[in-house]
């Protein structure tokens, strides 16, 4: 992440976890996008937190999916946060695959990130810079 960038966040990640799914596995697909987050289960599903995004931020620069991730974040803002879904398979892979449309047969993994410091706008700005021919017009962070 890039130095002097302050920021305060709470991620909090659900997914539901069917029986015929593997709960570790489940858990890694958390795990390999949020490798920080503190996982639980509860009554059919994984409930995690985190305070941190920099392997989410990683991933969408290494696939290059700056400009997606942007409008994901921004359509889904309301208020001091922003929601978005992922694909479970897709996160299990360490892939970041948006979930638009109808969820997936076992559920999608459902994020929200709440921003206390700075505003949403801005913190947006940091993990999903505008881009010009697919590249950061300006980059913070350092991946």
């Amino acid at each position: 992440m890039s130095e002097g960038f302050v920021y305060r966040i709470d991620v909090r990640i659900t997914t539901p976890v069917h029986d015929t799914e593997v709960t570790d596995r489940v858990a890694d697909a958390i795990r390999n996008v949020f490798p920080n987050a503190d996982v639980e289960e509860r009554h059919g599903e994984l409930v995690a937190e985190t305070h941190s995004v920099d392997r989410l931020a990683e991933l969408l620069r290494r696939q290059e999916i700056l400009d997606t991730a942007r409008k994901e974040f921004l359509d889904g803002r309301r208020g001091d946060a922003f929601s978005f879904s992922l694909k479970k398979q897709a996160a299990f892979e360490g892939v970041v695959n948006f979930a638009v449309g109808d969820p997936d047969e076992l559920g999608d993994v459902s994020v929200r990130v709440t921003v206390d410091q700075p505003d949403v706008e801005t913190f947006v700005d940091h993990l999903a810079p505008q881009t010009e021919a697919g590249r950061p017009v300006e980059d913070p962070w350092d991946v």
